[in-house]
């Protein structure tokens, strides 16, 4: 990385020496602001040097050194329509970066009628702050019009398919149960967008051949299982009913037919209930809802106690939660820092073995550090 670059053009955030300790049931816990001044911040992803790319909503993506130093904007990021919940979203770093400099994207795409969730690929010049050879891999078939549930997770397999979470986009919720629609799914691609053959509705009638899962409303969070391997993610529910599931080739999560939310304003139940046999039940749900968003696996040596935990973000709940499991089952949480009172956005672990956050409120990166 080009660290020249960017203290050429000055830094939007300096090293913040800033810290709060709070409580944990491990013990106490730093809570340390690596960087500030970010706007709307939504995901994170580390780079092989340690530095951090981070995504902006408005449309903007940066390199964030490991001392907080933020880069000027990347430039020939494709144009998003930044409109409620939509803009840039996620970022993920290619399997074989270290070689191709490959990243991809994802980001409410502006067309002519609405916007859709989209993903692209990019080379990533970090000397020049530019994205070469900018290609979409993936677009959603429809683009209605609104504001909300863009899904927009990227995850790539250990086989190096790629994972994208796409909403319900809210007012088109009864489409998550039509495997002939993208919306309220979640797909599987290649890396340069072809669909790999043992996609589980490839070959079947009226289906979608990308399409990996059905009946989601709208998943803002995913990761891969450190052991088996396998993709577990979250989604937002409306009030109550936010879910984590782990997500099975062909399988239907039940939205909008089976729930555990209720309408918003009046309060009834949605659909036919909380319980199908066709369909998956959640690993843990939330009622009241605590909006989750972002997630990740524990794996690191810095916080001995919380190996093999998941952790969640919350945006409404304004918490960390730390989920406990005896293999694929739910045992306790915990919910961490709701001293902050911040929107955690998006969860991840540093290649130091510690849990970097966006707290989206305050336009910040935080890492937790043992106290």
């Amino acid at each position: 990385m080009a660290l020249a670059l960017i203290a050429s053009v000055g830094c939007l955030s300096a090293a913040a020496s800033a810290q709060t300790v709070v409580r944990s049931e491990a013990g106490p816990v730093r809570v340390t602001e690596v960087a500030r001044g970010l706007d709307t911040p939504w995901s994170l992803a580390f780079l092989p040097d340690g530095n951090m790319l981070v995504t902006e909503r408005p449309g903007r993506l940066r390199v964030v050194t490991p001392d907080g130093k933020l880069s000027p904007p990347i430039q020939n990021v494709p144009r998003v329509h930044a409109t409620g919940q939509g803009g840039l979203l996620d970022v993920v770093v290619g399997p074989d970066f270290a070689r191709d400099r490959l990243i991809w994207l994802s980001f409410a795409q502006p067309t002519q009628k609405g916007a859709r969730t989209a993903v692209a690929r990019a080379r990533l010049d970090q000397a020049g702050a530019s994205l070469q050879n900018v290609e979409i891999v993936f677009a959603q078939r429809e683009d209605p019009d609104g504001r909300n549930h863009w899904g927009s997770r990227l995850v790539f397999d250990r086989e190096g398919r790629l994972f994208v979470t796409l909403g319900d986009r809210q007012s088109y919720r009864d489409s998550a149960q039509d495997v002939g629609s993208h919306l309220g799914k979640i797909v599987r691609i290649a890396p340069d967008g072809s669909i790999p053959n043992d996609n589980p509705f490839v070959g079947k009638g009226g289906a979608l051949p990308e399409i990996w899962s059905y009946g989601h409303r709208n998943v803002q969070g995913a990761a891969l299982h450190p052991v088996s391997g396998k993709l577990w993610a979250h989604e937002h529910g409306p009030q109550g009913g936010d879910e984590v599931n782990i997500v099975r080739a062909g399988a239907n999560y039940g939205w909008p037919v089976i729930t555990y939310g209720k309408e918003y304003v009046t309060g009834f139940s949605i659909g036919e209930g909380t319980q199908r046999a066709d369909v998956v039940a959640p690993v843990r749900y939330w009622i009241p809802s605590i909006a989750p968003s972002g997630m990740s696996f524990y794996t690191g040596d810095a916080f001995p106690k919380w190996k093999g935990n998941l952790f969640v973000g919350a945006l409404r709940g304004q918490t960390l939660v730390r989920i406990e499991l005896d293999g694929e089952k739910f045992v306790r949480e915990e919910r961490l820092l709701t001293e902050l009172g911040s929107r955690i956005r998006d969860v991840r672990q540093g290649p130091d073995g510690k849990l970097y956050l966006l707290d989206e409120s305050a336009g910040r990166i935080l890492r937790l550090d043992p106290g």
